[in-house]
């Protein structure tokens, strides 16, 4: 069965929808509770930090529910449907928090967040997990997934560029009002494209799906070096960016600063996210031509750094932390280098795969990709506890006032402790991923093409026996 355009359409809606709420979400709910509620920096972050691991140790569990369940609408659609509906209500109480005192909120946050993570799992896991059930051959597999994964980014680009300025404008000025109107509008965008996405795609009747346990997952990926150290890497990668994406709102807000810090948050996101795509789609295929994927990497970590070291020097020794052109320049090479570090990385993974199946004659190759899920909740749980702990060690002040226009001051040792915070901490991070990956990692273009001809021999010969046996 050929999957039409309005289904691929309607599968990469969904994807839009579920990952401008995610967006919302993981930039965004430090920010809010912090500097908008003022509850603690340091609870904020541990408390995001636990919630996220414990979500993402419920993945496999709900893994093993969704391949359990037999309905009339199927394994998936009854899980996508339920999730995000619950999940869009979660999302508005999130961003709508009520007004209750400093130790009330602090119950209330802990609750809240934890049930939008369950519930958004809840639609998560079967989105990605029917992919397999709607397709029939390899080829449309890897298509509706790139489909989904770009349509994805595509999402997040939206929330990451438009909630500023949107907060902003739909809130006249109260942000704590604006982000209430702005989860509404996203909430109901995401009902309304995962409705469209549960109502045109369909599984086969005769899909099967595979599950696993944490500890089994675990196992698998111990039992492959090479796996494992790609996913350390996106461990990694992702906390550096992670602790970036939360940290560069309060620059702009309170370094930055201003009346136009929002505008300038706005074009630094926007250009960003285009770096982003530009690194995915167009620097990478055009380095691959002449570089094995492994220098491309190294390089990409390089430029990552690179760029941190030169917004590093432009705020603290050219004195260039309020010029939006200059702060543009280490924008775009950390970002066009993050996309291409995403593309690389799912590379490296597929190709553990192979590796994999000749070192121990097992093909773990769904184990190994449902792990991608499970780290980037992890690495944002470590970059959002690390966030929360260094605004409260640098004594950053939420501006929870009555008057919300009126942004709260901060020290100059603040404001030097936040640069510091959101470029010396990435560089280290990354370094790590550079020394360990030049170290360890060892599937260059050469022995990926060797592994490729030994597992089609394996492939030939166990075909060549089946036939003898019949």
């Amino acid at each position: 069965m050929q999957l039409s355009l309005r289904q691929k359409a309607a599968f990469g809606i969904g994807a839009v929808g579920k990952d401008m709420v995610y967006a919302l979400s993981a930039n965004y709910v430090m920010y809010y509770y912090q500097d908008l509620l003022g509850i603690d920096a340091g609870f904020v972050g541990i408390v995001l930090m636990a919630a996220r691991f414990f979500d993402a140790a419920n993945d496999p569990l709900m893994g093993v529910l969704v391949a359990k369940t037999r309905t009339r609408f199927g394994r998936f659609c009854p899980w996508l449907v339920s999730g995000t509906v619950l999940n869009a209500f979660v999302l508005y109480a999130l961003f709508n928090a009520p007004n209750l005192s400093g130790a009330g909120l602090m119950v209330f946050f802990p609750i809240i967040y934890v049930l939008w993570g369950v519930t958004y799992t809840m639609m998560d896991i079967p989105y990605w997990s029917m992919i397999p059930a709607i397709t029939t051959t390899p080829k449309d597999t890897e298509h509706l997934s790139v489909i989904g994964r770009t349509c994805a980014g595509f999402g997040s680009a939206i929330v990451q560029v438009l909630t500023v300025i949107a907060v902003q404008a739909l809130g006249a000025g109260n942000e704590r009002r604006g982000f209430g109107i702005f989860a509404l509008i996203v909430a109901v965008f995401f009902v309304v494209s995962e409705l469209l996405c549960a109502s045109n795609v369909r599984e086969r009747p005769d899909s099967s799906m595979e599950t696993q346990t944490v500890k089994g997952m675990f196992r698998s990926l111990f039992q492959n070096d090479q796996a494992l150290i790609v996913v350390l890497s996106i461990v990694l990668i992702d906390t550096a960016l992670y602790i970036t994406s939360n940290l560069v709102i309060y620059f702009f807000k309170y370094d930055f600063g201003g009346t136009s810090w929002s505008g300038a948050y706005t074009l630094f996101t926007m250009v960003g996210g285009v770096s982003q795509i530009l690194g995915m789609m167009v620097l990478y295929p055009l380095l691959r031509k002449k570089l094995d994927n492994t220098v491309i990497f190294r390089f990409c970590l390089l430029l990552a750094i690179g760029g941190y070291v030169i917004l590093l020097l432009l705020c603290m020794a050219f004195g260039l932390a309020h010029s939006i052109p200059a702060l543009l320049v280490p924008g775009i090479l950390i970002f066009a280098a993050n996309g291409m570090l995403s593309v690389l990385t799912t590379v490296f993974l597929s190709n553990s795969v192979d590796y994999g199946q000749i070192r121990t004659g097992h093909r773990e190759e769904s184990v190994i990709f449902s792990m991608q899920t499970f780290v980037v909740k992890a690495s944002s749980g470590i970059a959002v506890a690390i966030a929360g702990l260094g605004l409260k060690l640098i004594g950053l002040h939420g501006n929870n006032a009555t008057d919300e226009i009126q942004q709260a001051a901060q020290s100059a040792s603040t404001l030097t402790g936040l640069r510091l915070l959101m470029t010396i901490i990435p560089m280290a991070v990354l370094f790590v991923a550079l020394v360990v990956f030049q170290k360890k990692f060892k599937l260059t273009d050469d022995v990926v093409r060797e592994n490729v001809e030994k597992i089609a021999a394996i492939n030939a010969a166990r075909e060549n026996k089946a036939e003898q046996q019949g």
